[in-house]
């Protein structure tokens, strides 16, 4: 919630205080906002006993496990394949599509909206159809999403819809990916979201740098086409992933009728 709510907000400021003054500035009010932060952490959060350390050598244990390792490489293309596309998304809307600057921070406003209803929508799908359907499904969307936009780069009338579809279905993944995380540990949960978390700011570091490679040799229109491919990846990935699981779930439970049955036979 408050990641997408800052979407909503900070983005379009940012691009508006950039356009009047510089990007100097836009740092410099994003520094400024991160002391008033800390100064409010300091004052409204409660002091508590520090817990005990967990060293990193046991969390990086985790990795070893290989259905952890692969949960883990769905959030690795589904963040990657959005940040191709997100962090070269003004440039794309302002030279490809042809948008204004008060046209695109109004379409990264509506992006922001849509990522927080699909953020909630997510954590709903997650309790009403599963985790595994609204995962797939969600990164589905999202892929179909960038295809569409590839298709329809042209049309500003067109474009402005599916930036929020795209929102609404990328970060429908959230929350679904959160709770896959914690049910493959539930005993480590806070160590799994921790690394959750990590390879979400790599993966944004690695798109944001395919992406300047995509946009150097090849074209600015092709960062969604790209982005779309790395998406499609993390649901392919999640869908085999998801499939053994279930497979080997079935295996466990006939075993264990079988043993069940032989023992009242005996």
């Amino acid at each position: 919630m408050g990641f997408s709510t800052a979407l909503i907000v900070g983005v379009p400021i940012g691009r508006v205080i950039a356009s009047v003054y510089n990007w100097k500035a836009t740092f410099a009010g994003i520094g400024v906002l991160g002391l008033l932060a800390m100064l409010a952490i300091s004052f409204a959060i409660p002091r508590t006993g520090s817990e005990e350390p967990v060293p990193l050598r046991k969390q990086l244990a985790l990795l070893k496990e290989p259905k952890i390792a692969i949960a883990l490489s769905v959030t690795f293309f589904w963040i990657g394949g959005y940040s191709i596309a997100y962090t070269y998304i003004s440039p794309f809307l302002l030279s490809v599509t042809g948008m204004s600057e008060k046209t695109v921070s109004a379409g990264l406003f509506a992006f922001g909206i849509a990522s927080l209803i699909g953020s909630k929508l997510g954590g709903y799908g997650t309790d009403k159809w599963g985790f595994r359907r609204t995962l797939i499904g969600g990164m589905l969307l999202h892929a179909v999403s960038l295809v569409l936009l590839s298709l329809a780069a042209h049309s500003p009338a067109i474009v402005f819809p599916l930036l929020m579809l795209w929102s609404f279905a990328a970060w429908s993944s959230g929350p679904t990916q959160q709770y896959h995380l914690i049910t493959l540990a539930p005993e480590a949960s806070g160590i799994m979201l921790s690394l959750n978390t990590s390879v979400v700011q790599l993966a944004m570091a690695a798109g944001a740098g395919i992406g300047g490679i995509v946009v150097k040799q090849a074209s600015l229109a092709s960062i969604s086409w790209i982005g779309a491919a790395g998406v499609a990846v993390a649901a392919g990935t999640a869908a085999i992933s998801l499939g053994l699981s279930r497979s080997r779930s079935r295996v466990k439970a006939e075993k264990a009728g079988n043993q069940q049955l032989q023992k009242a036979g005996a």
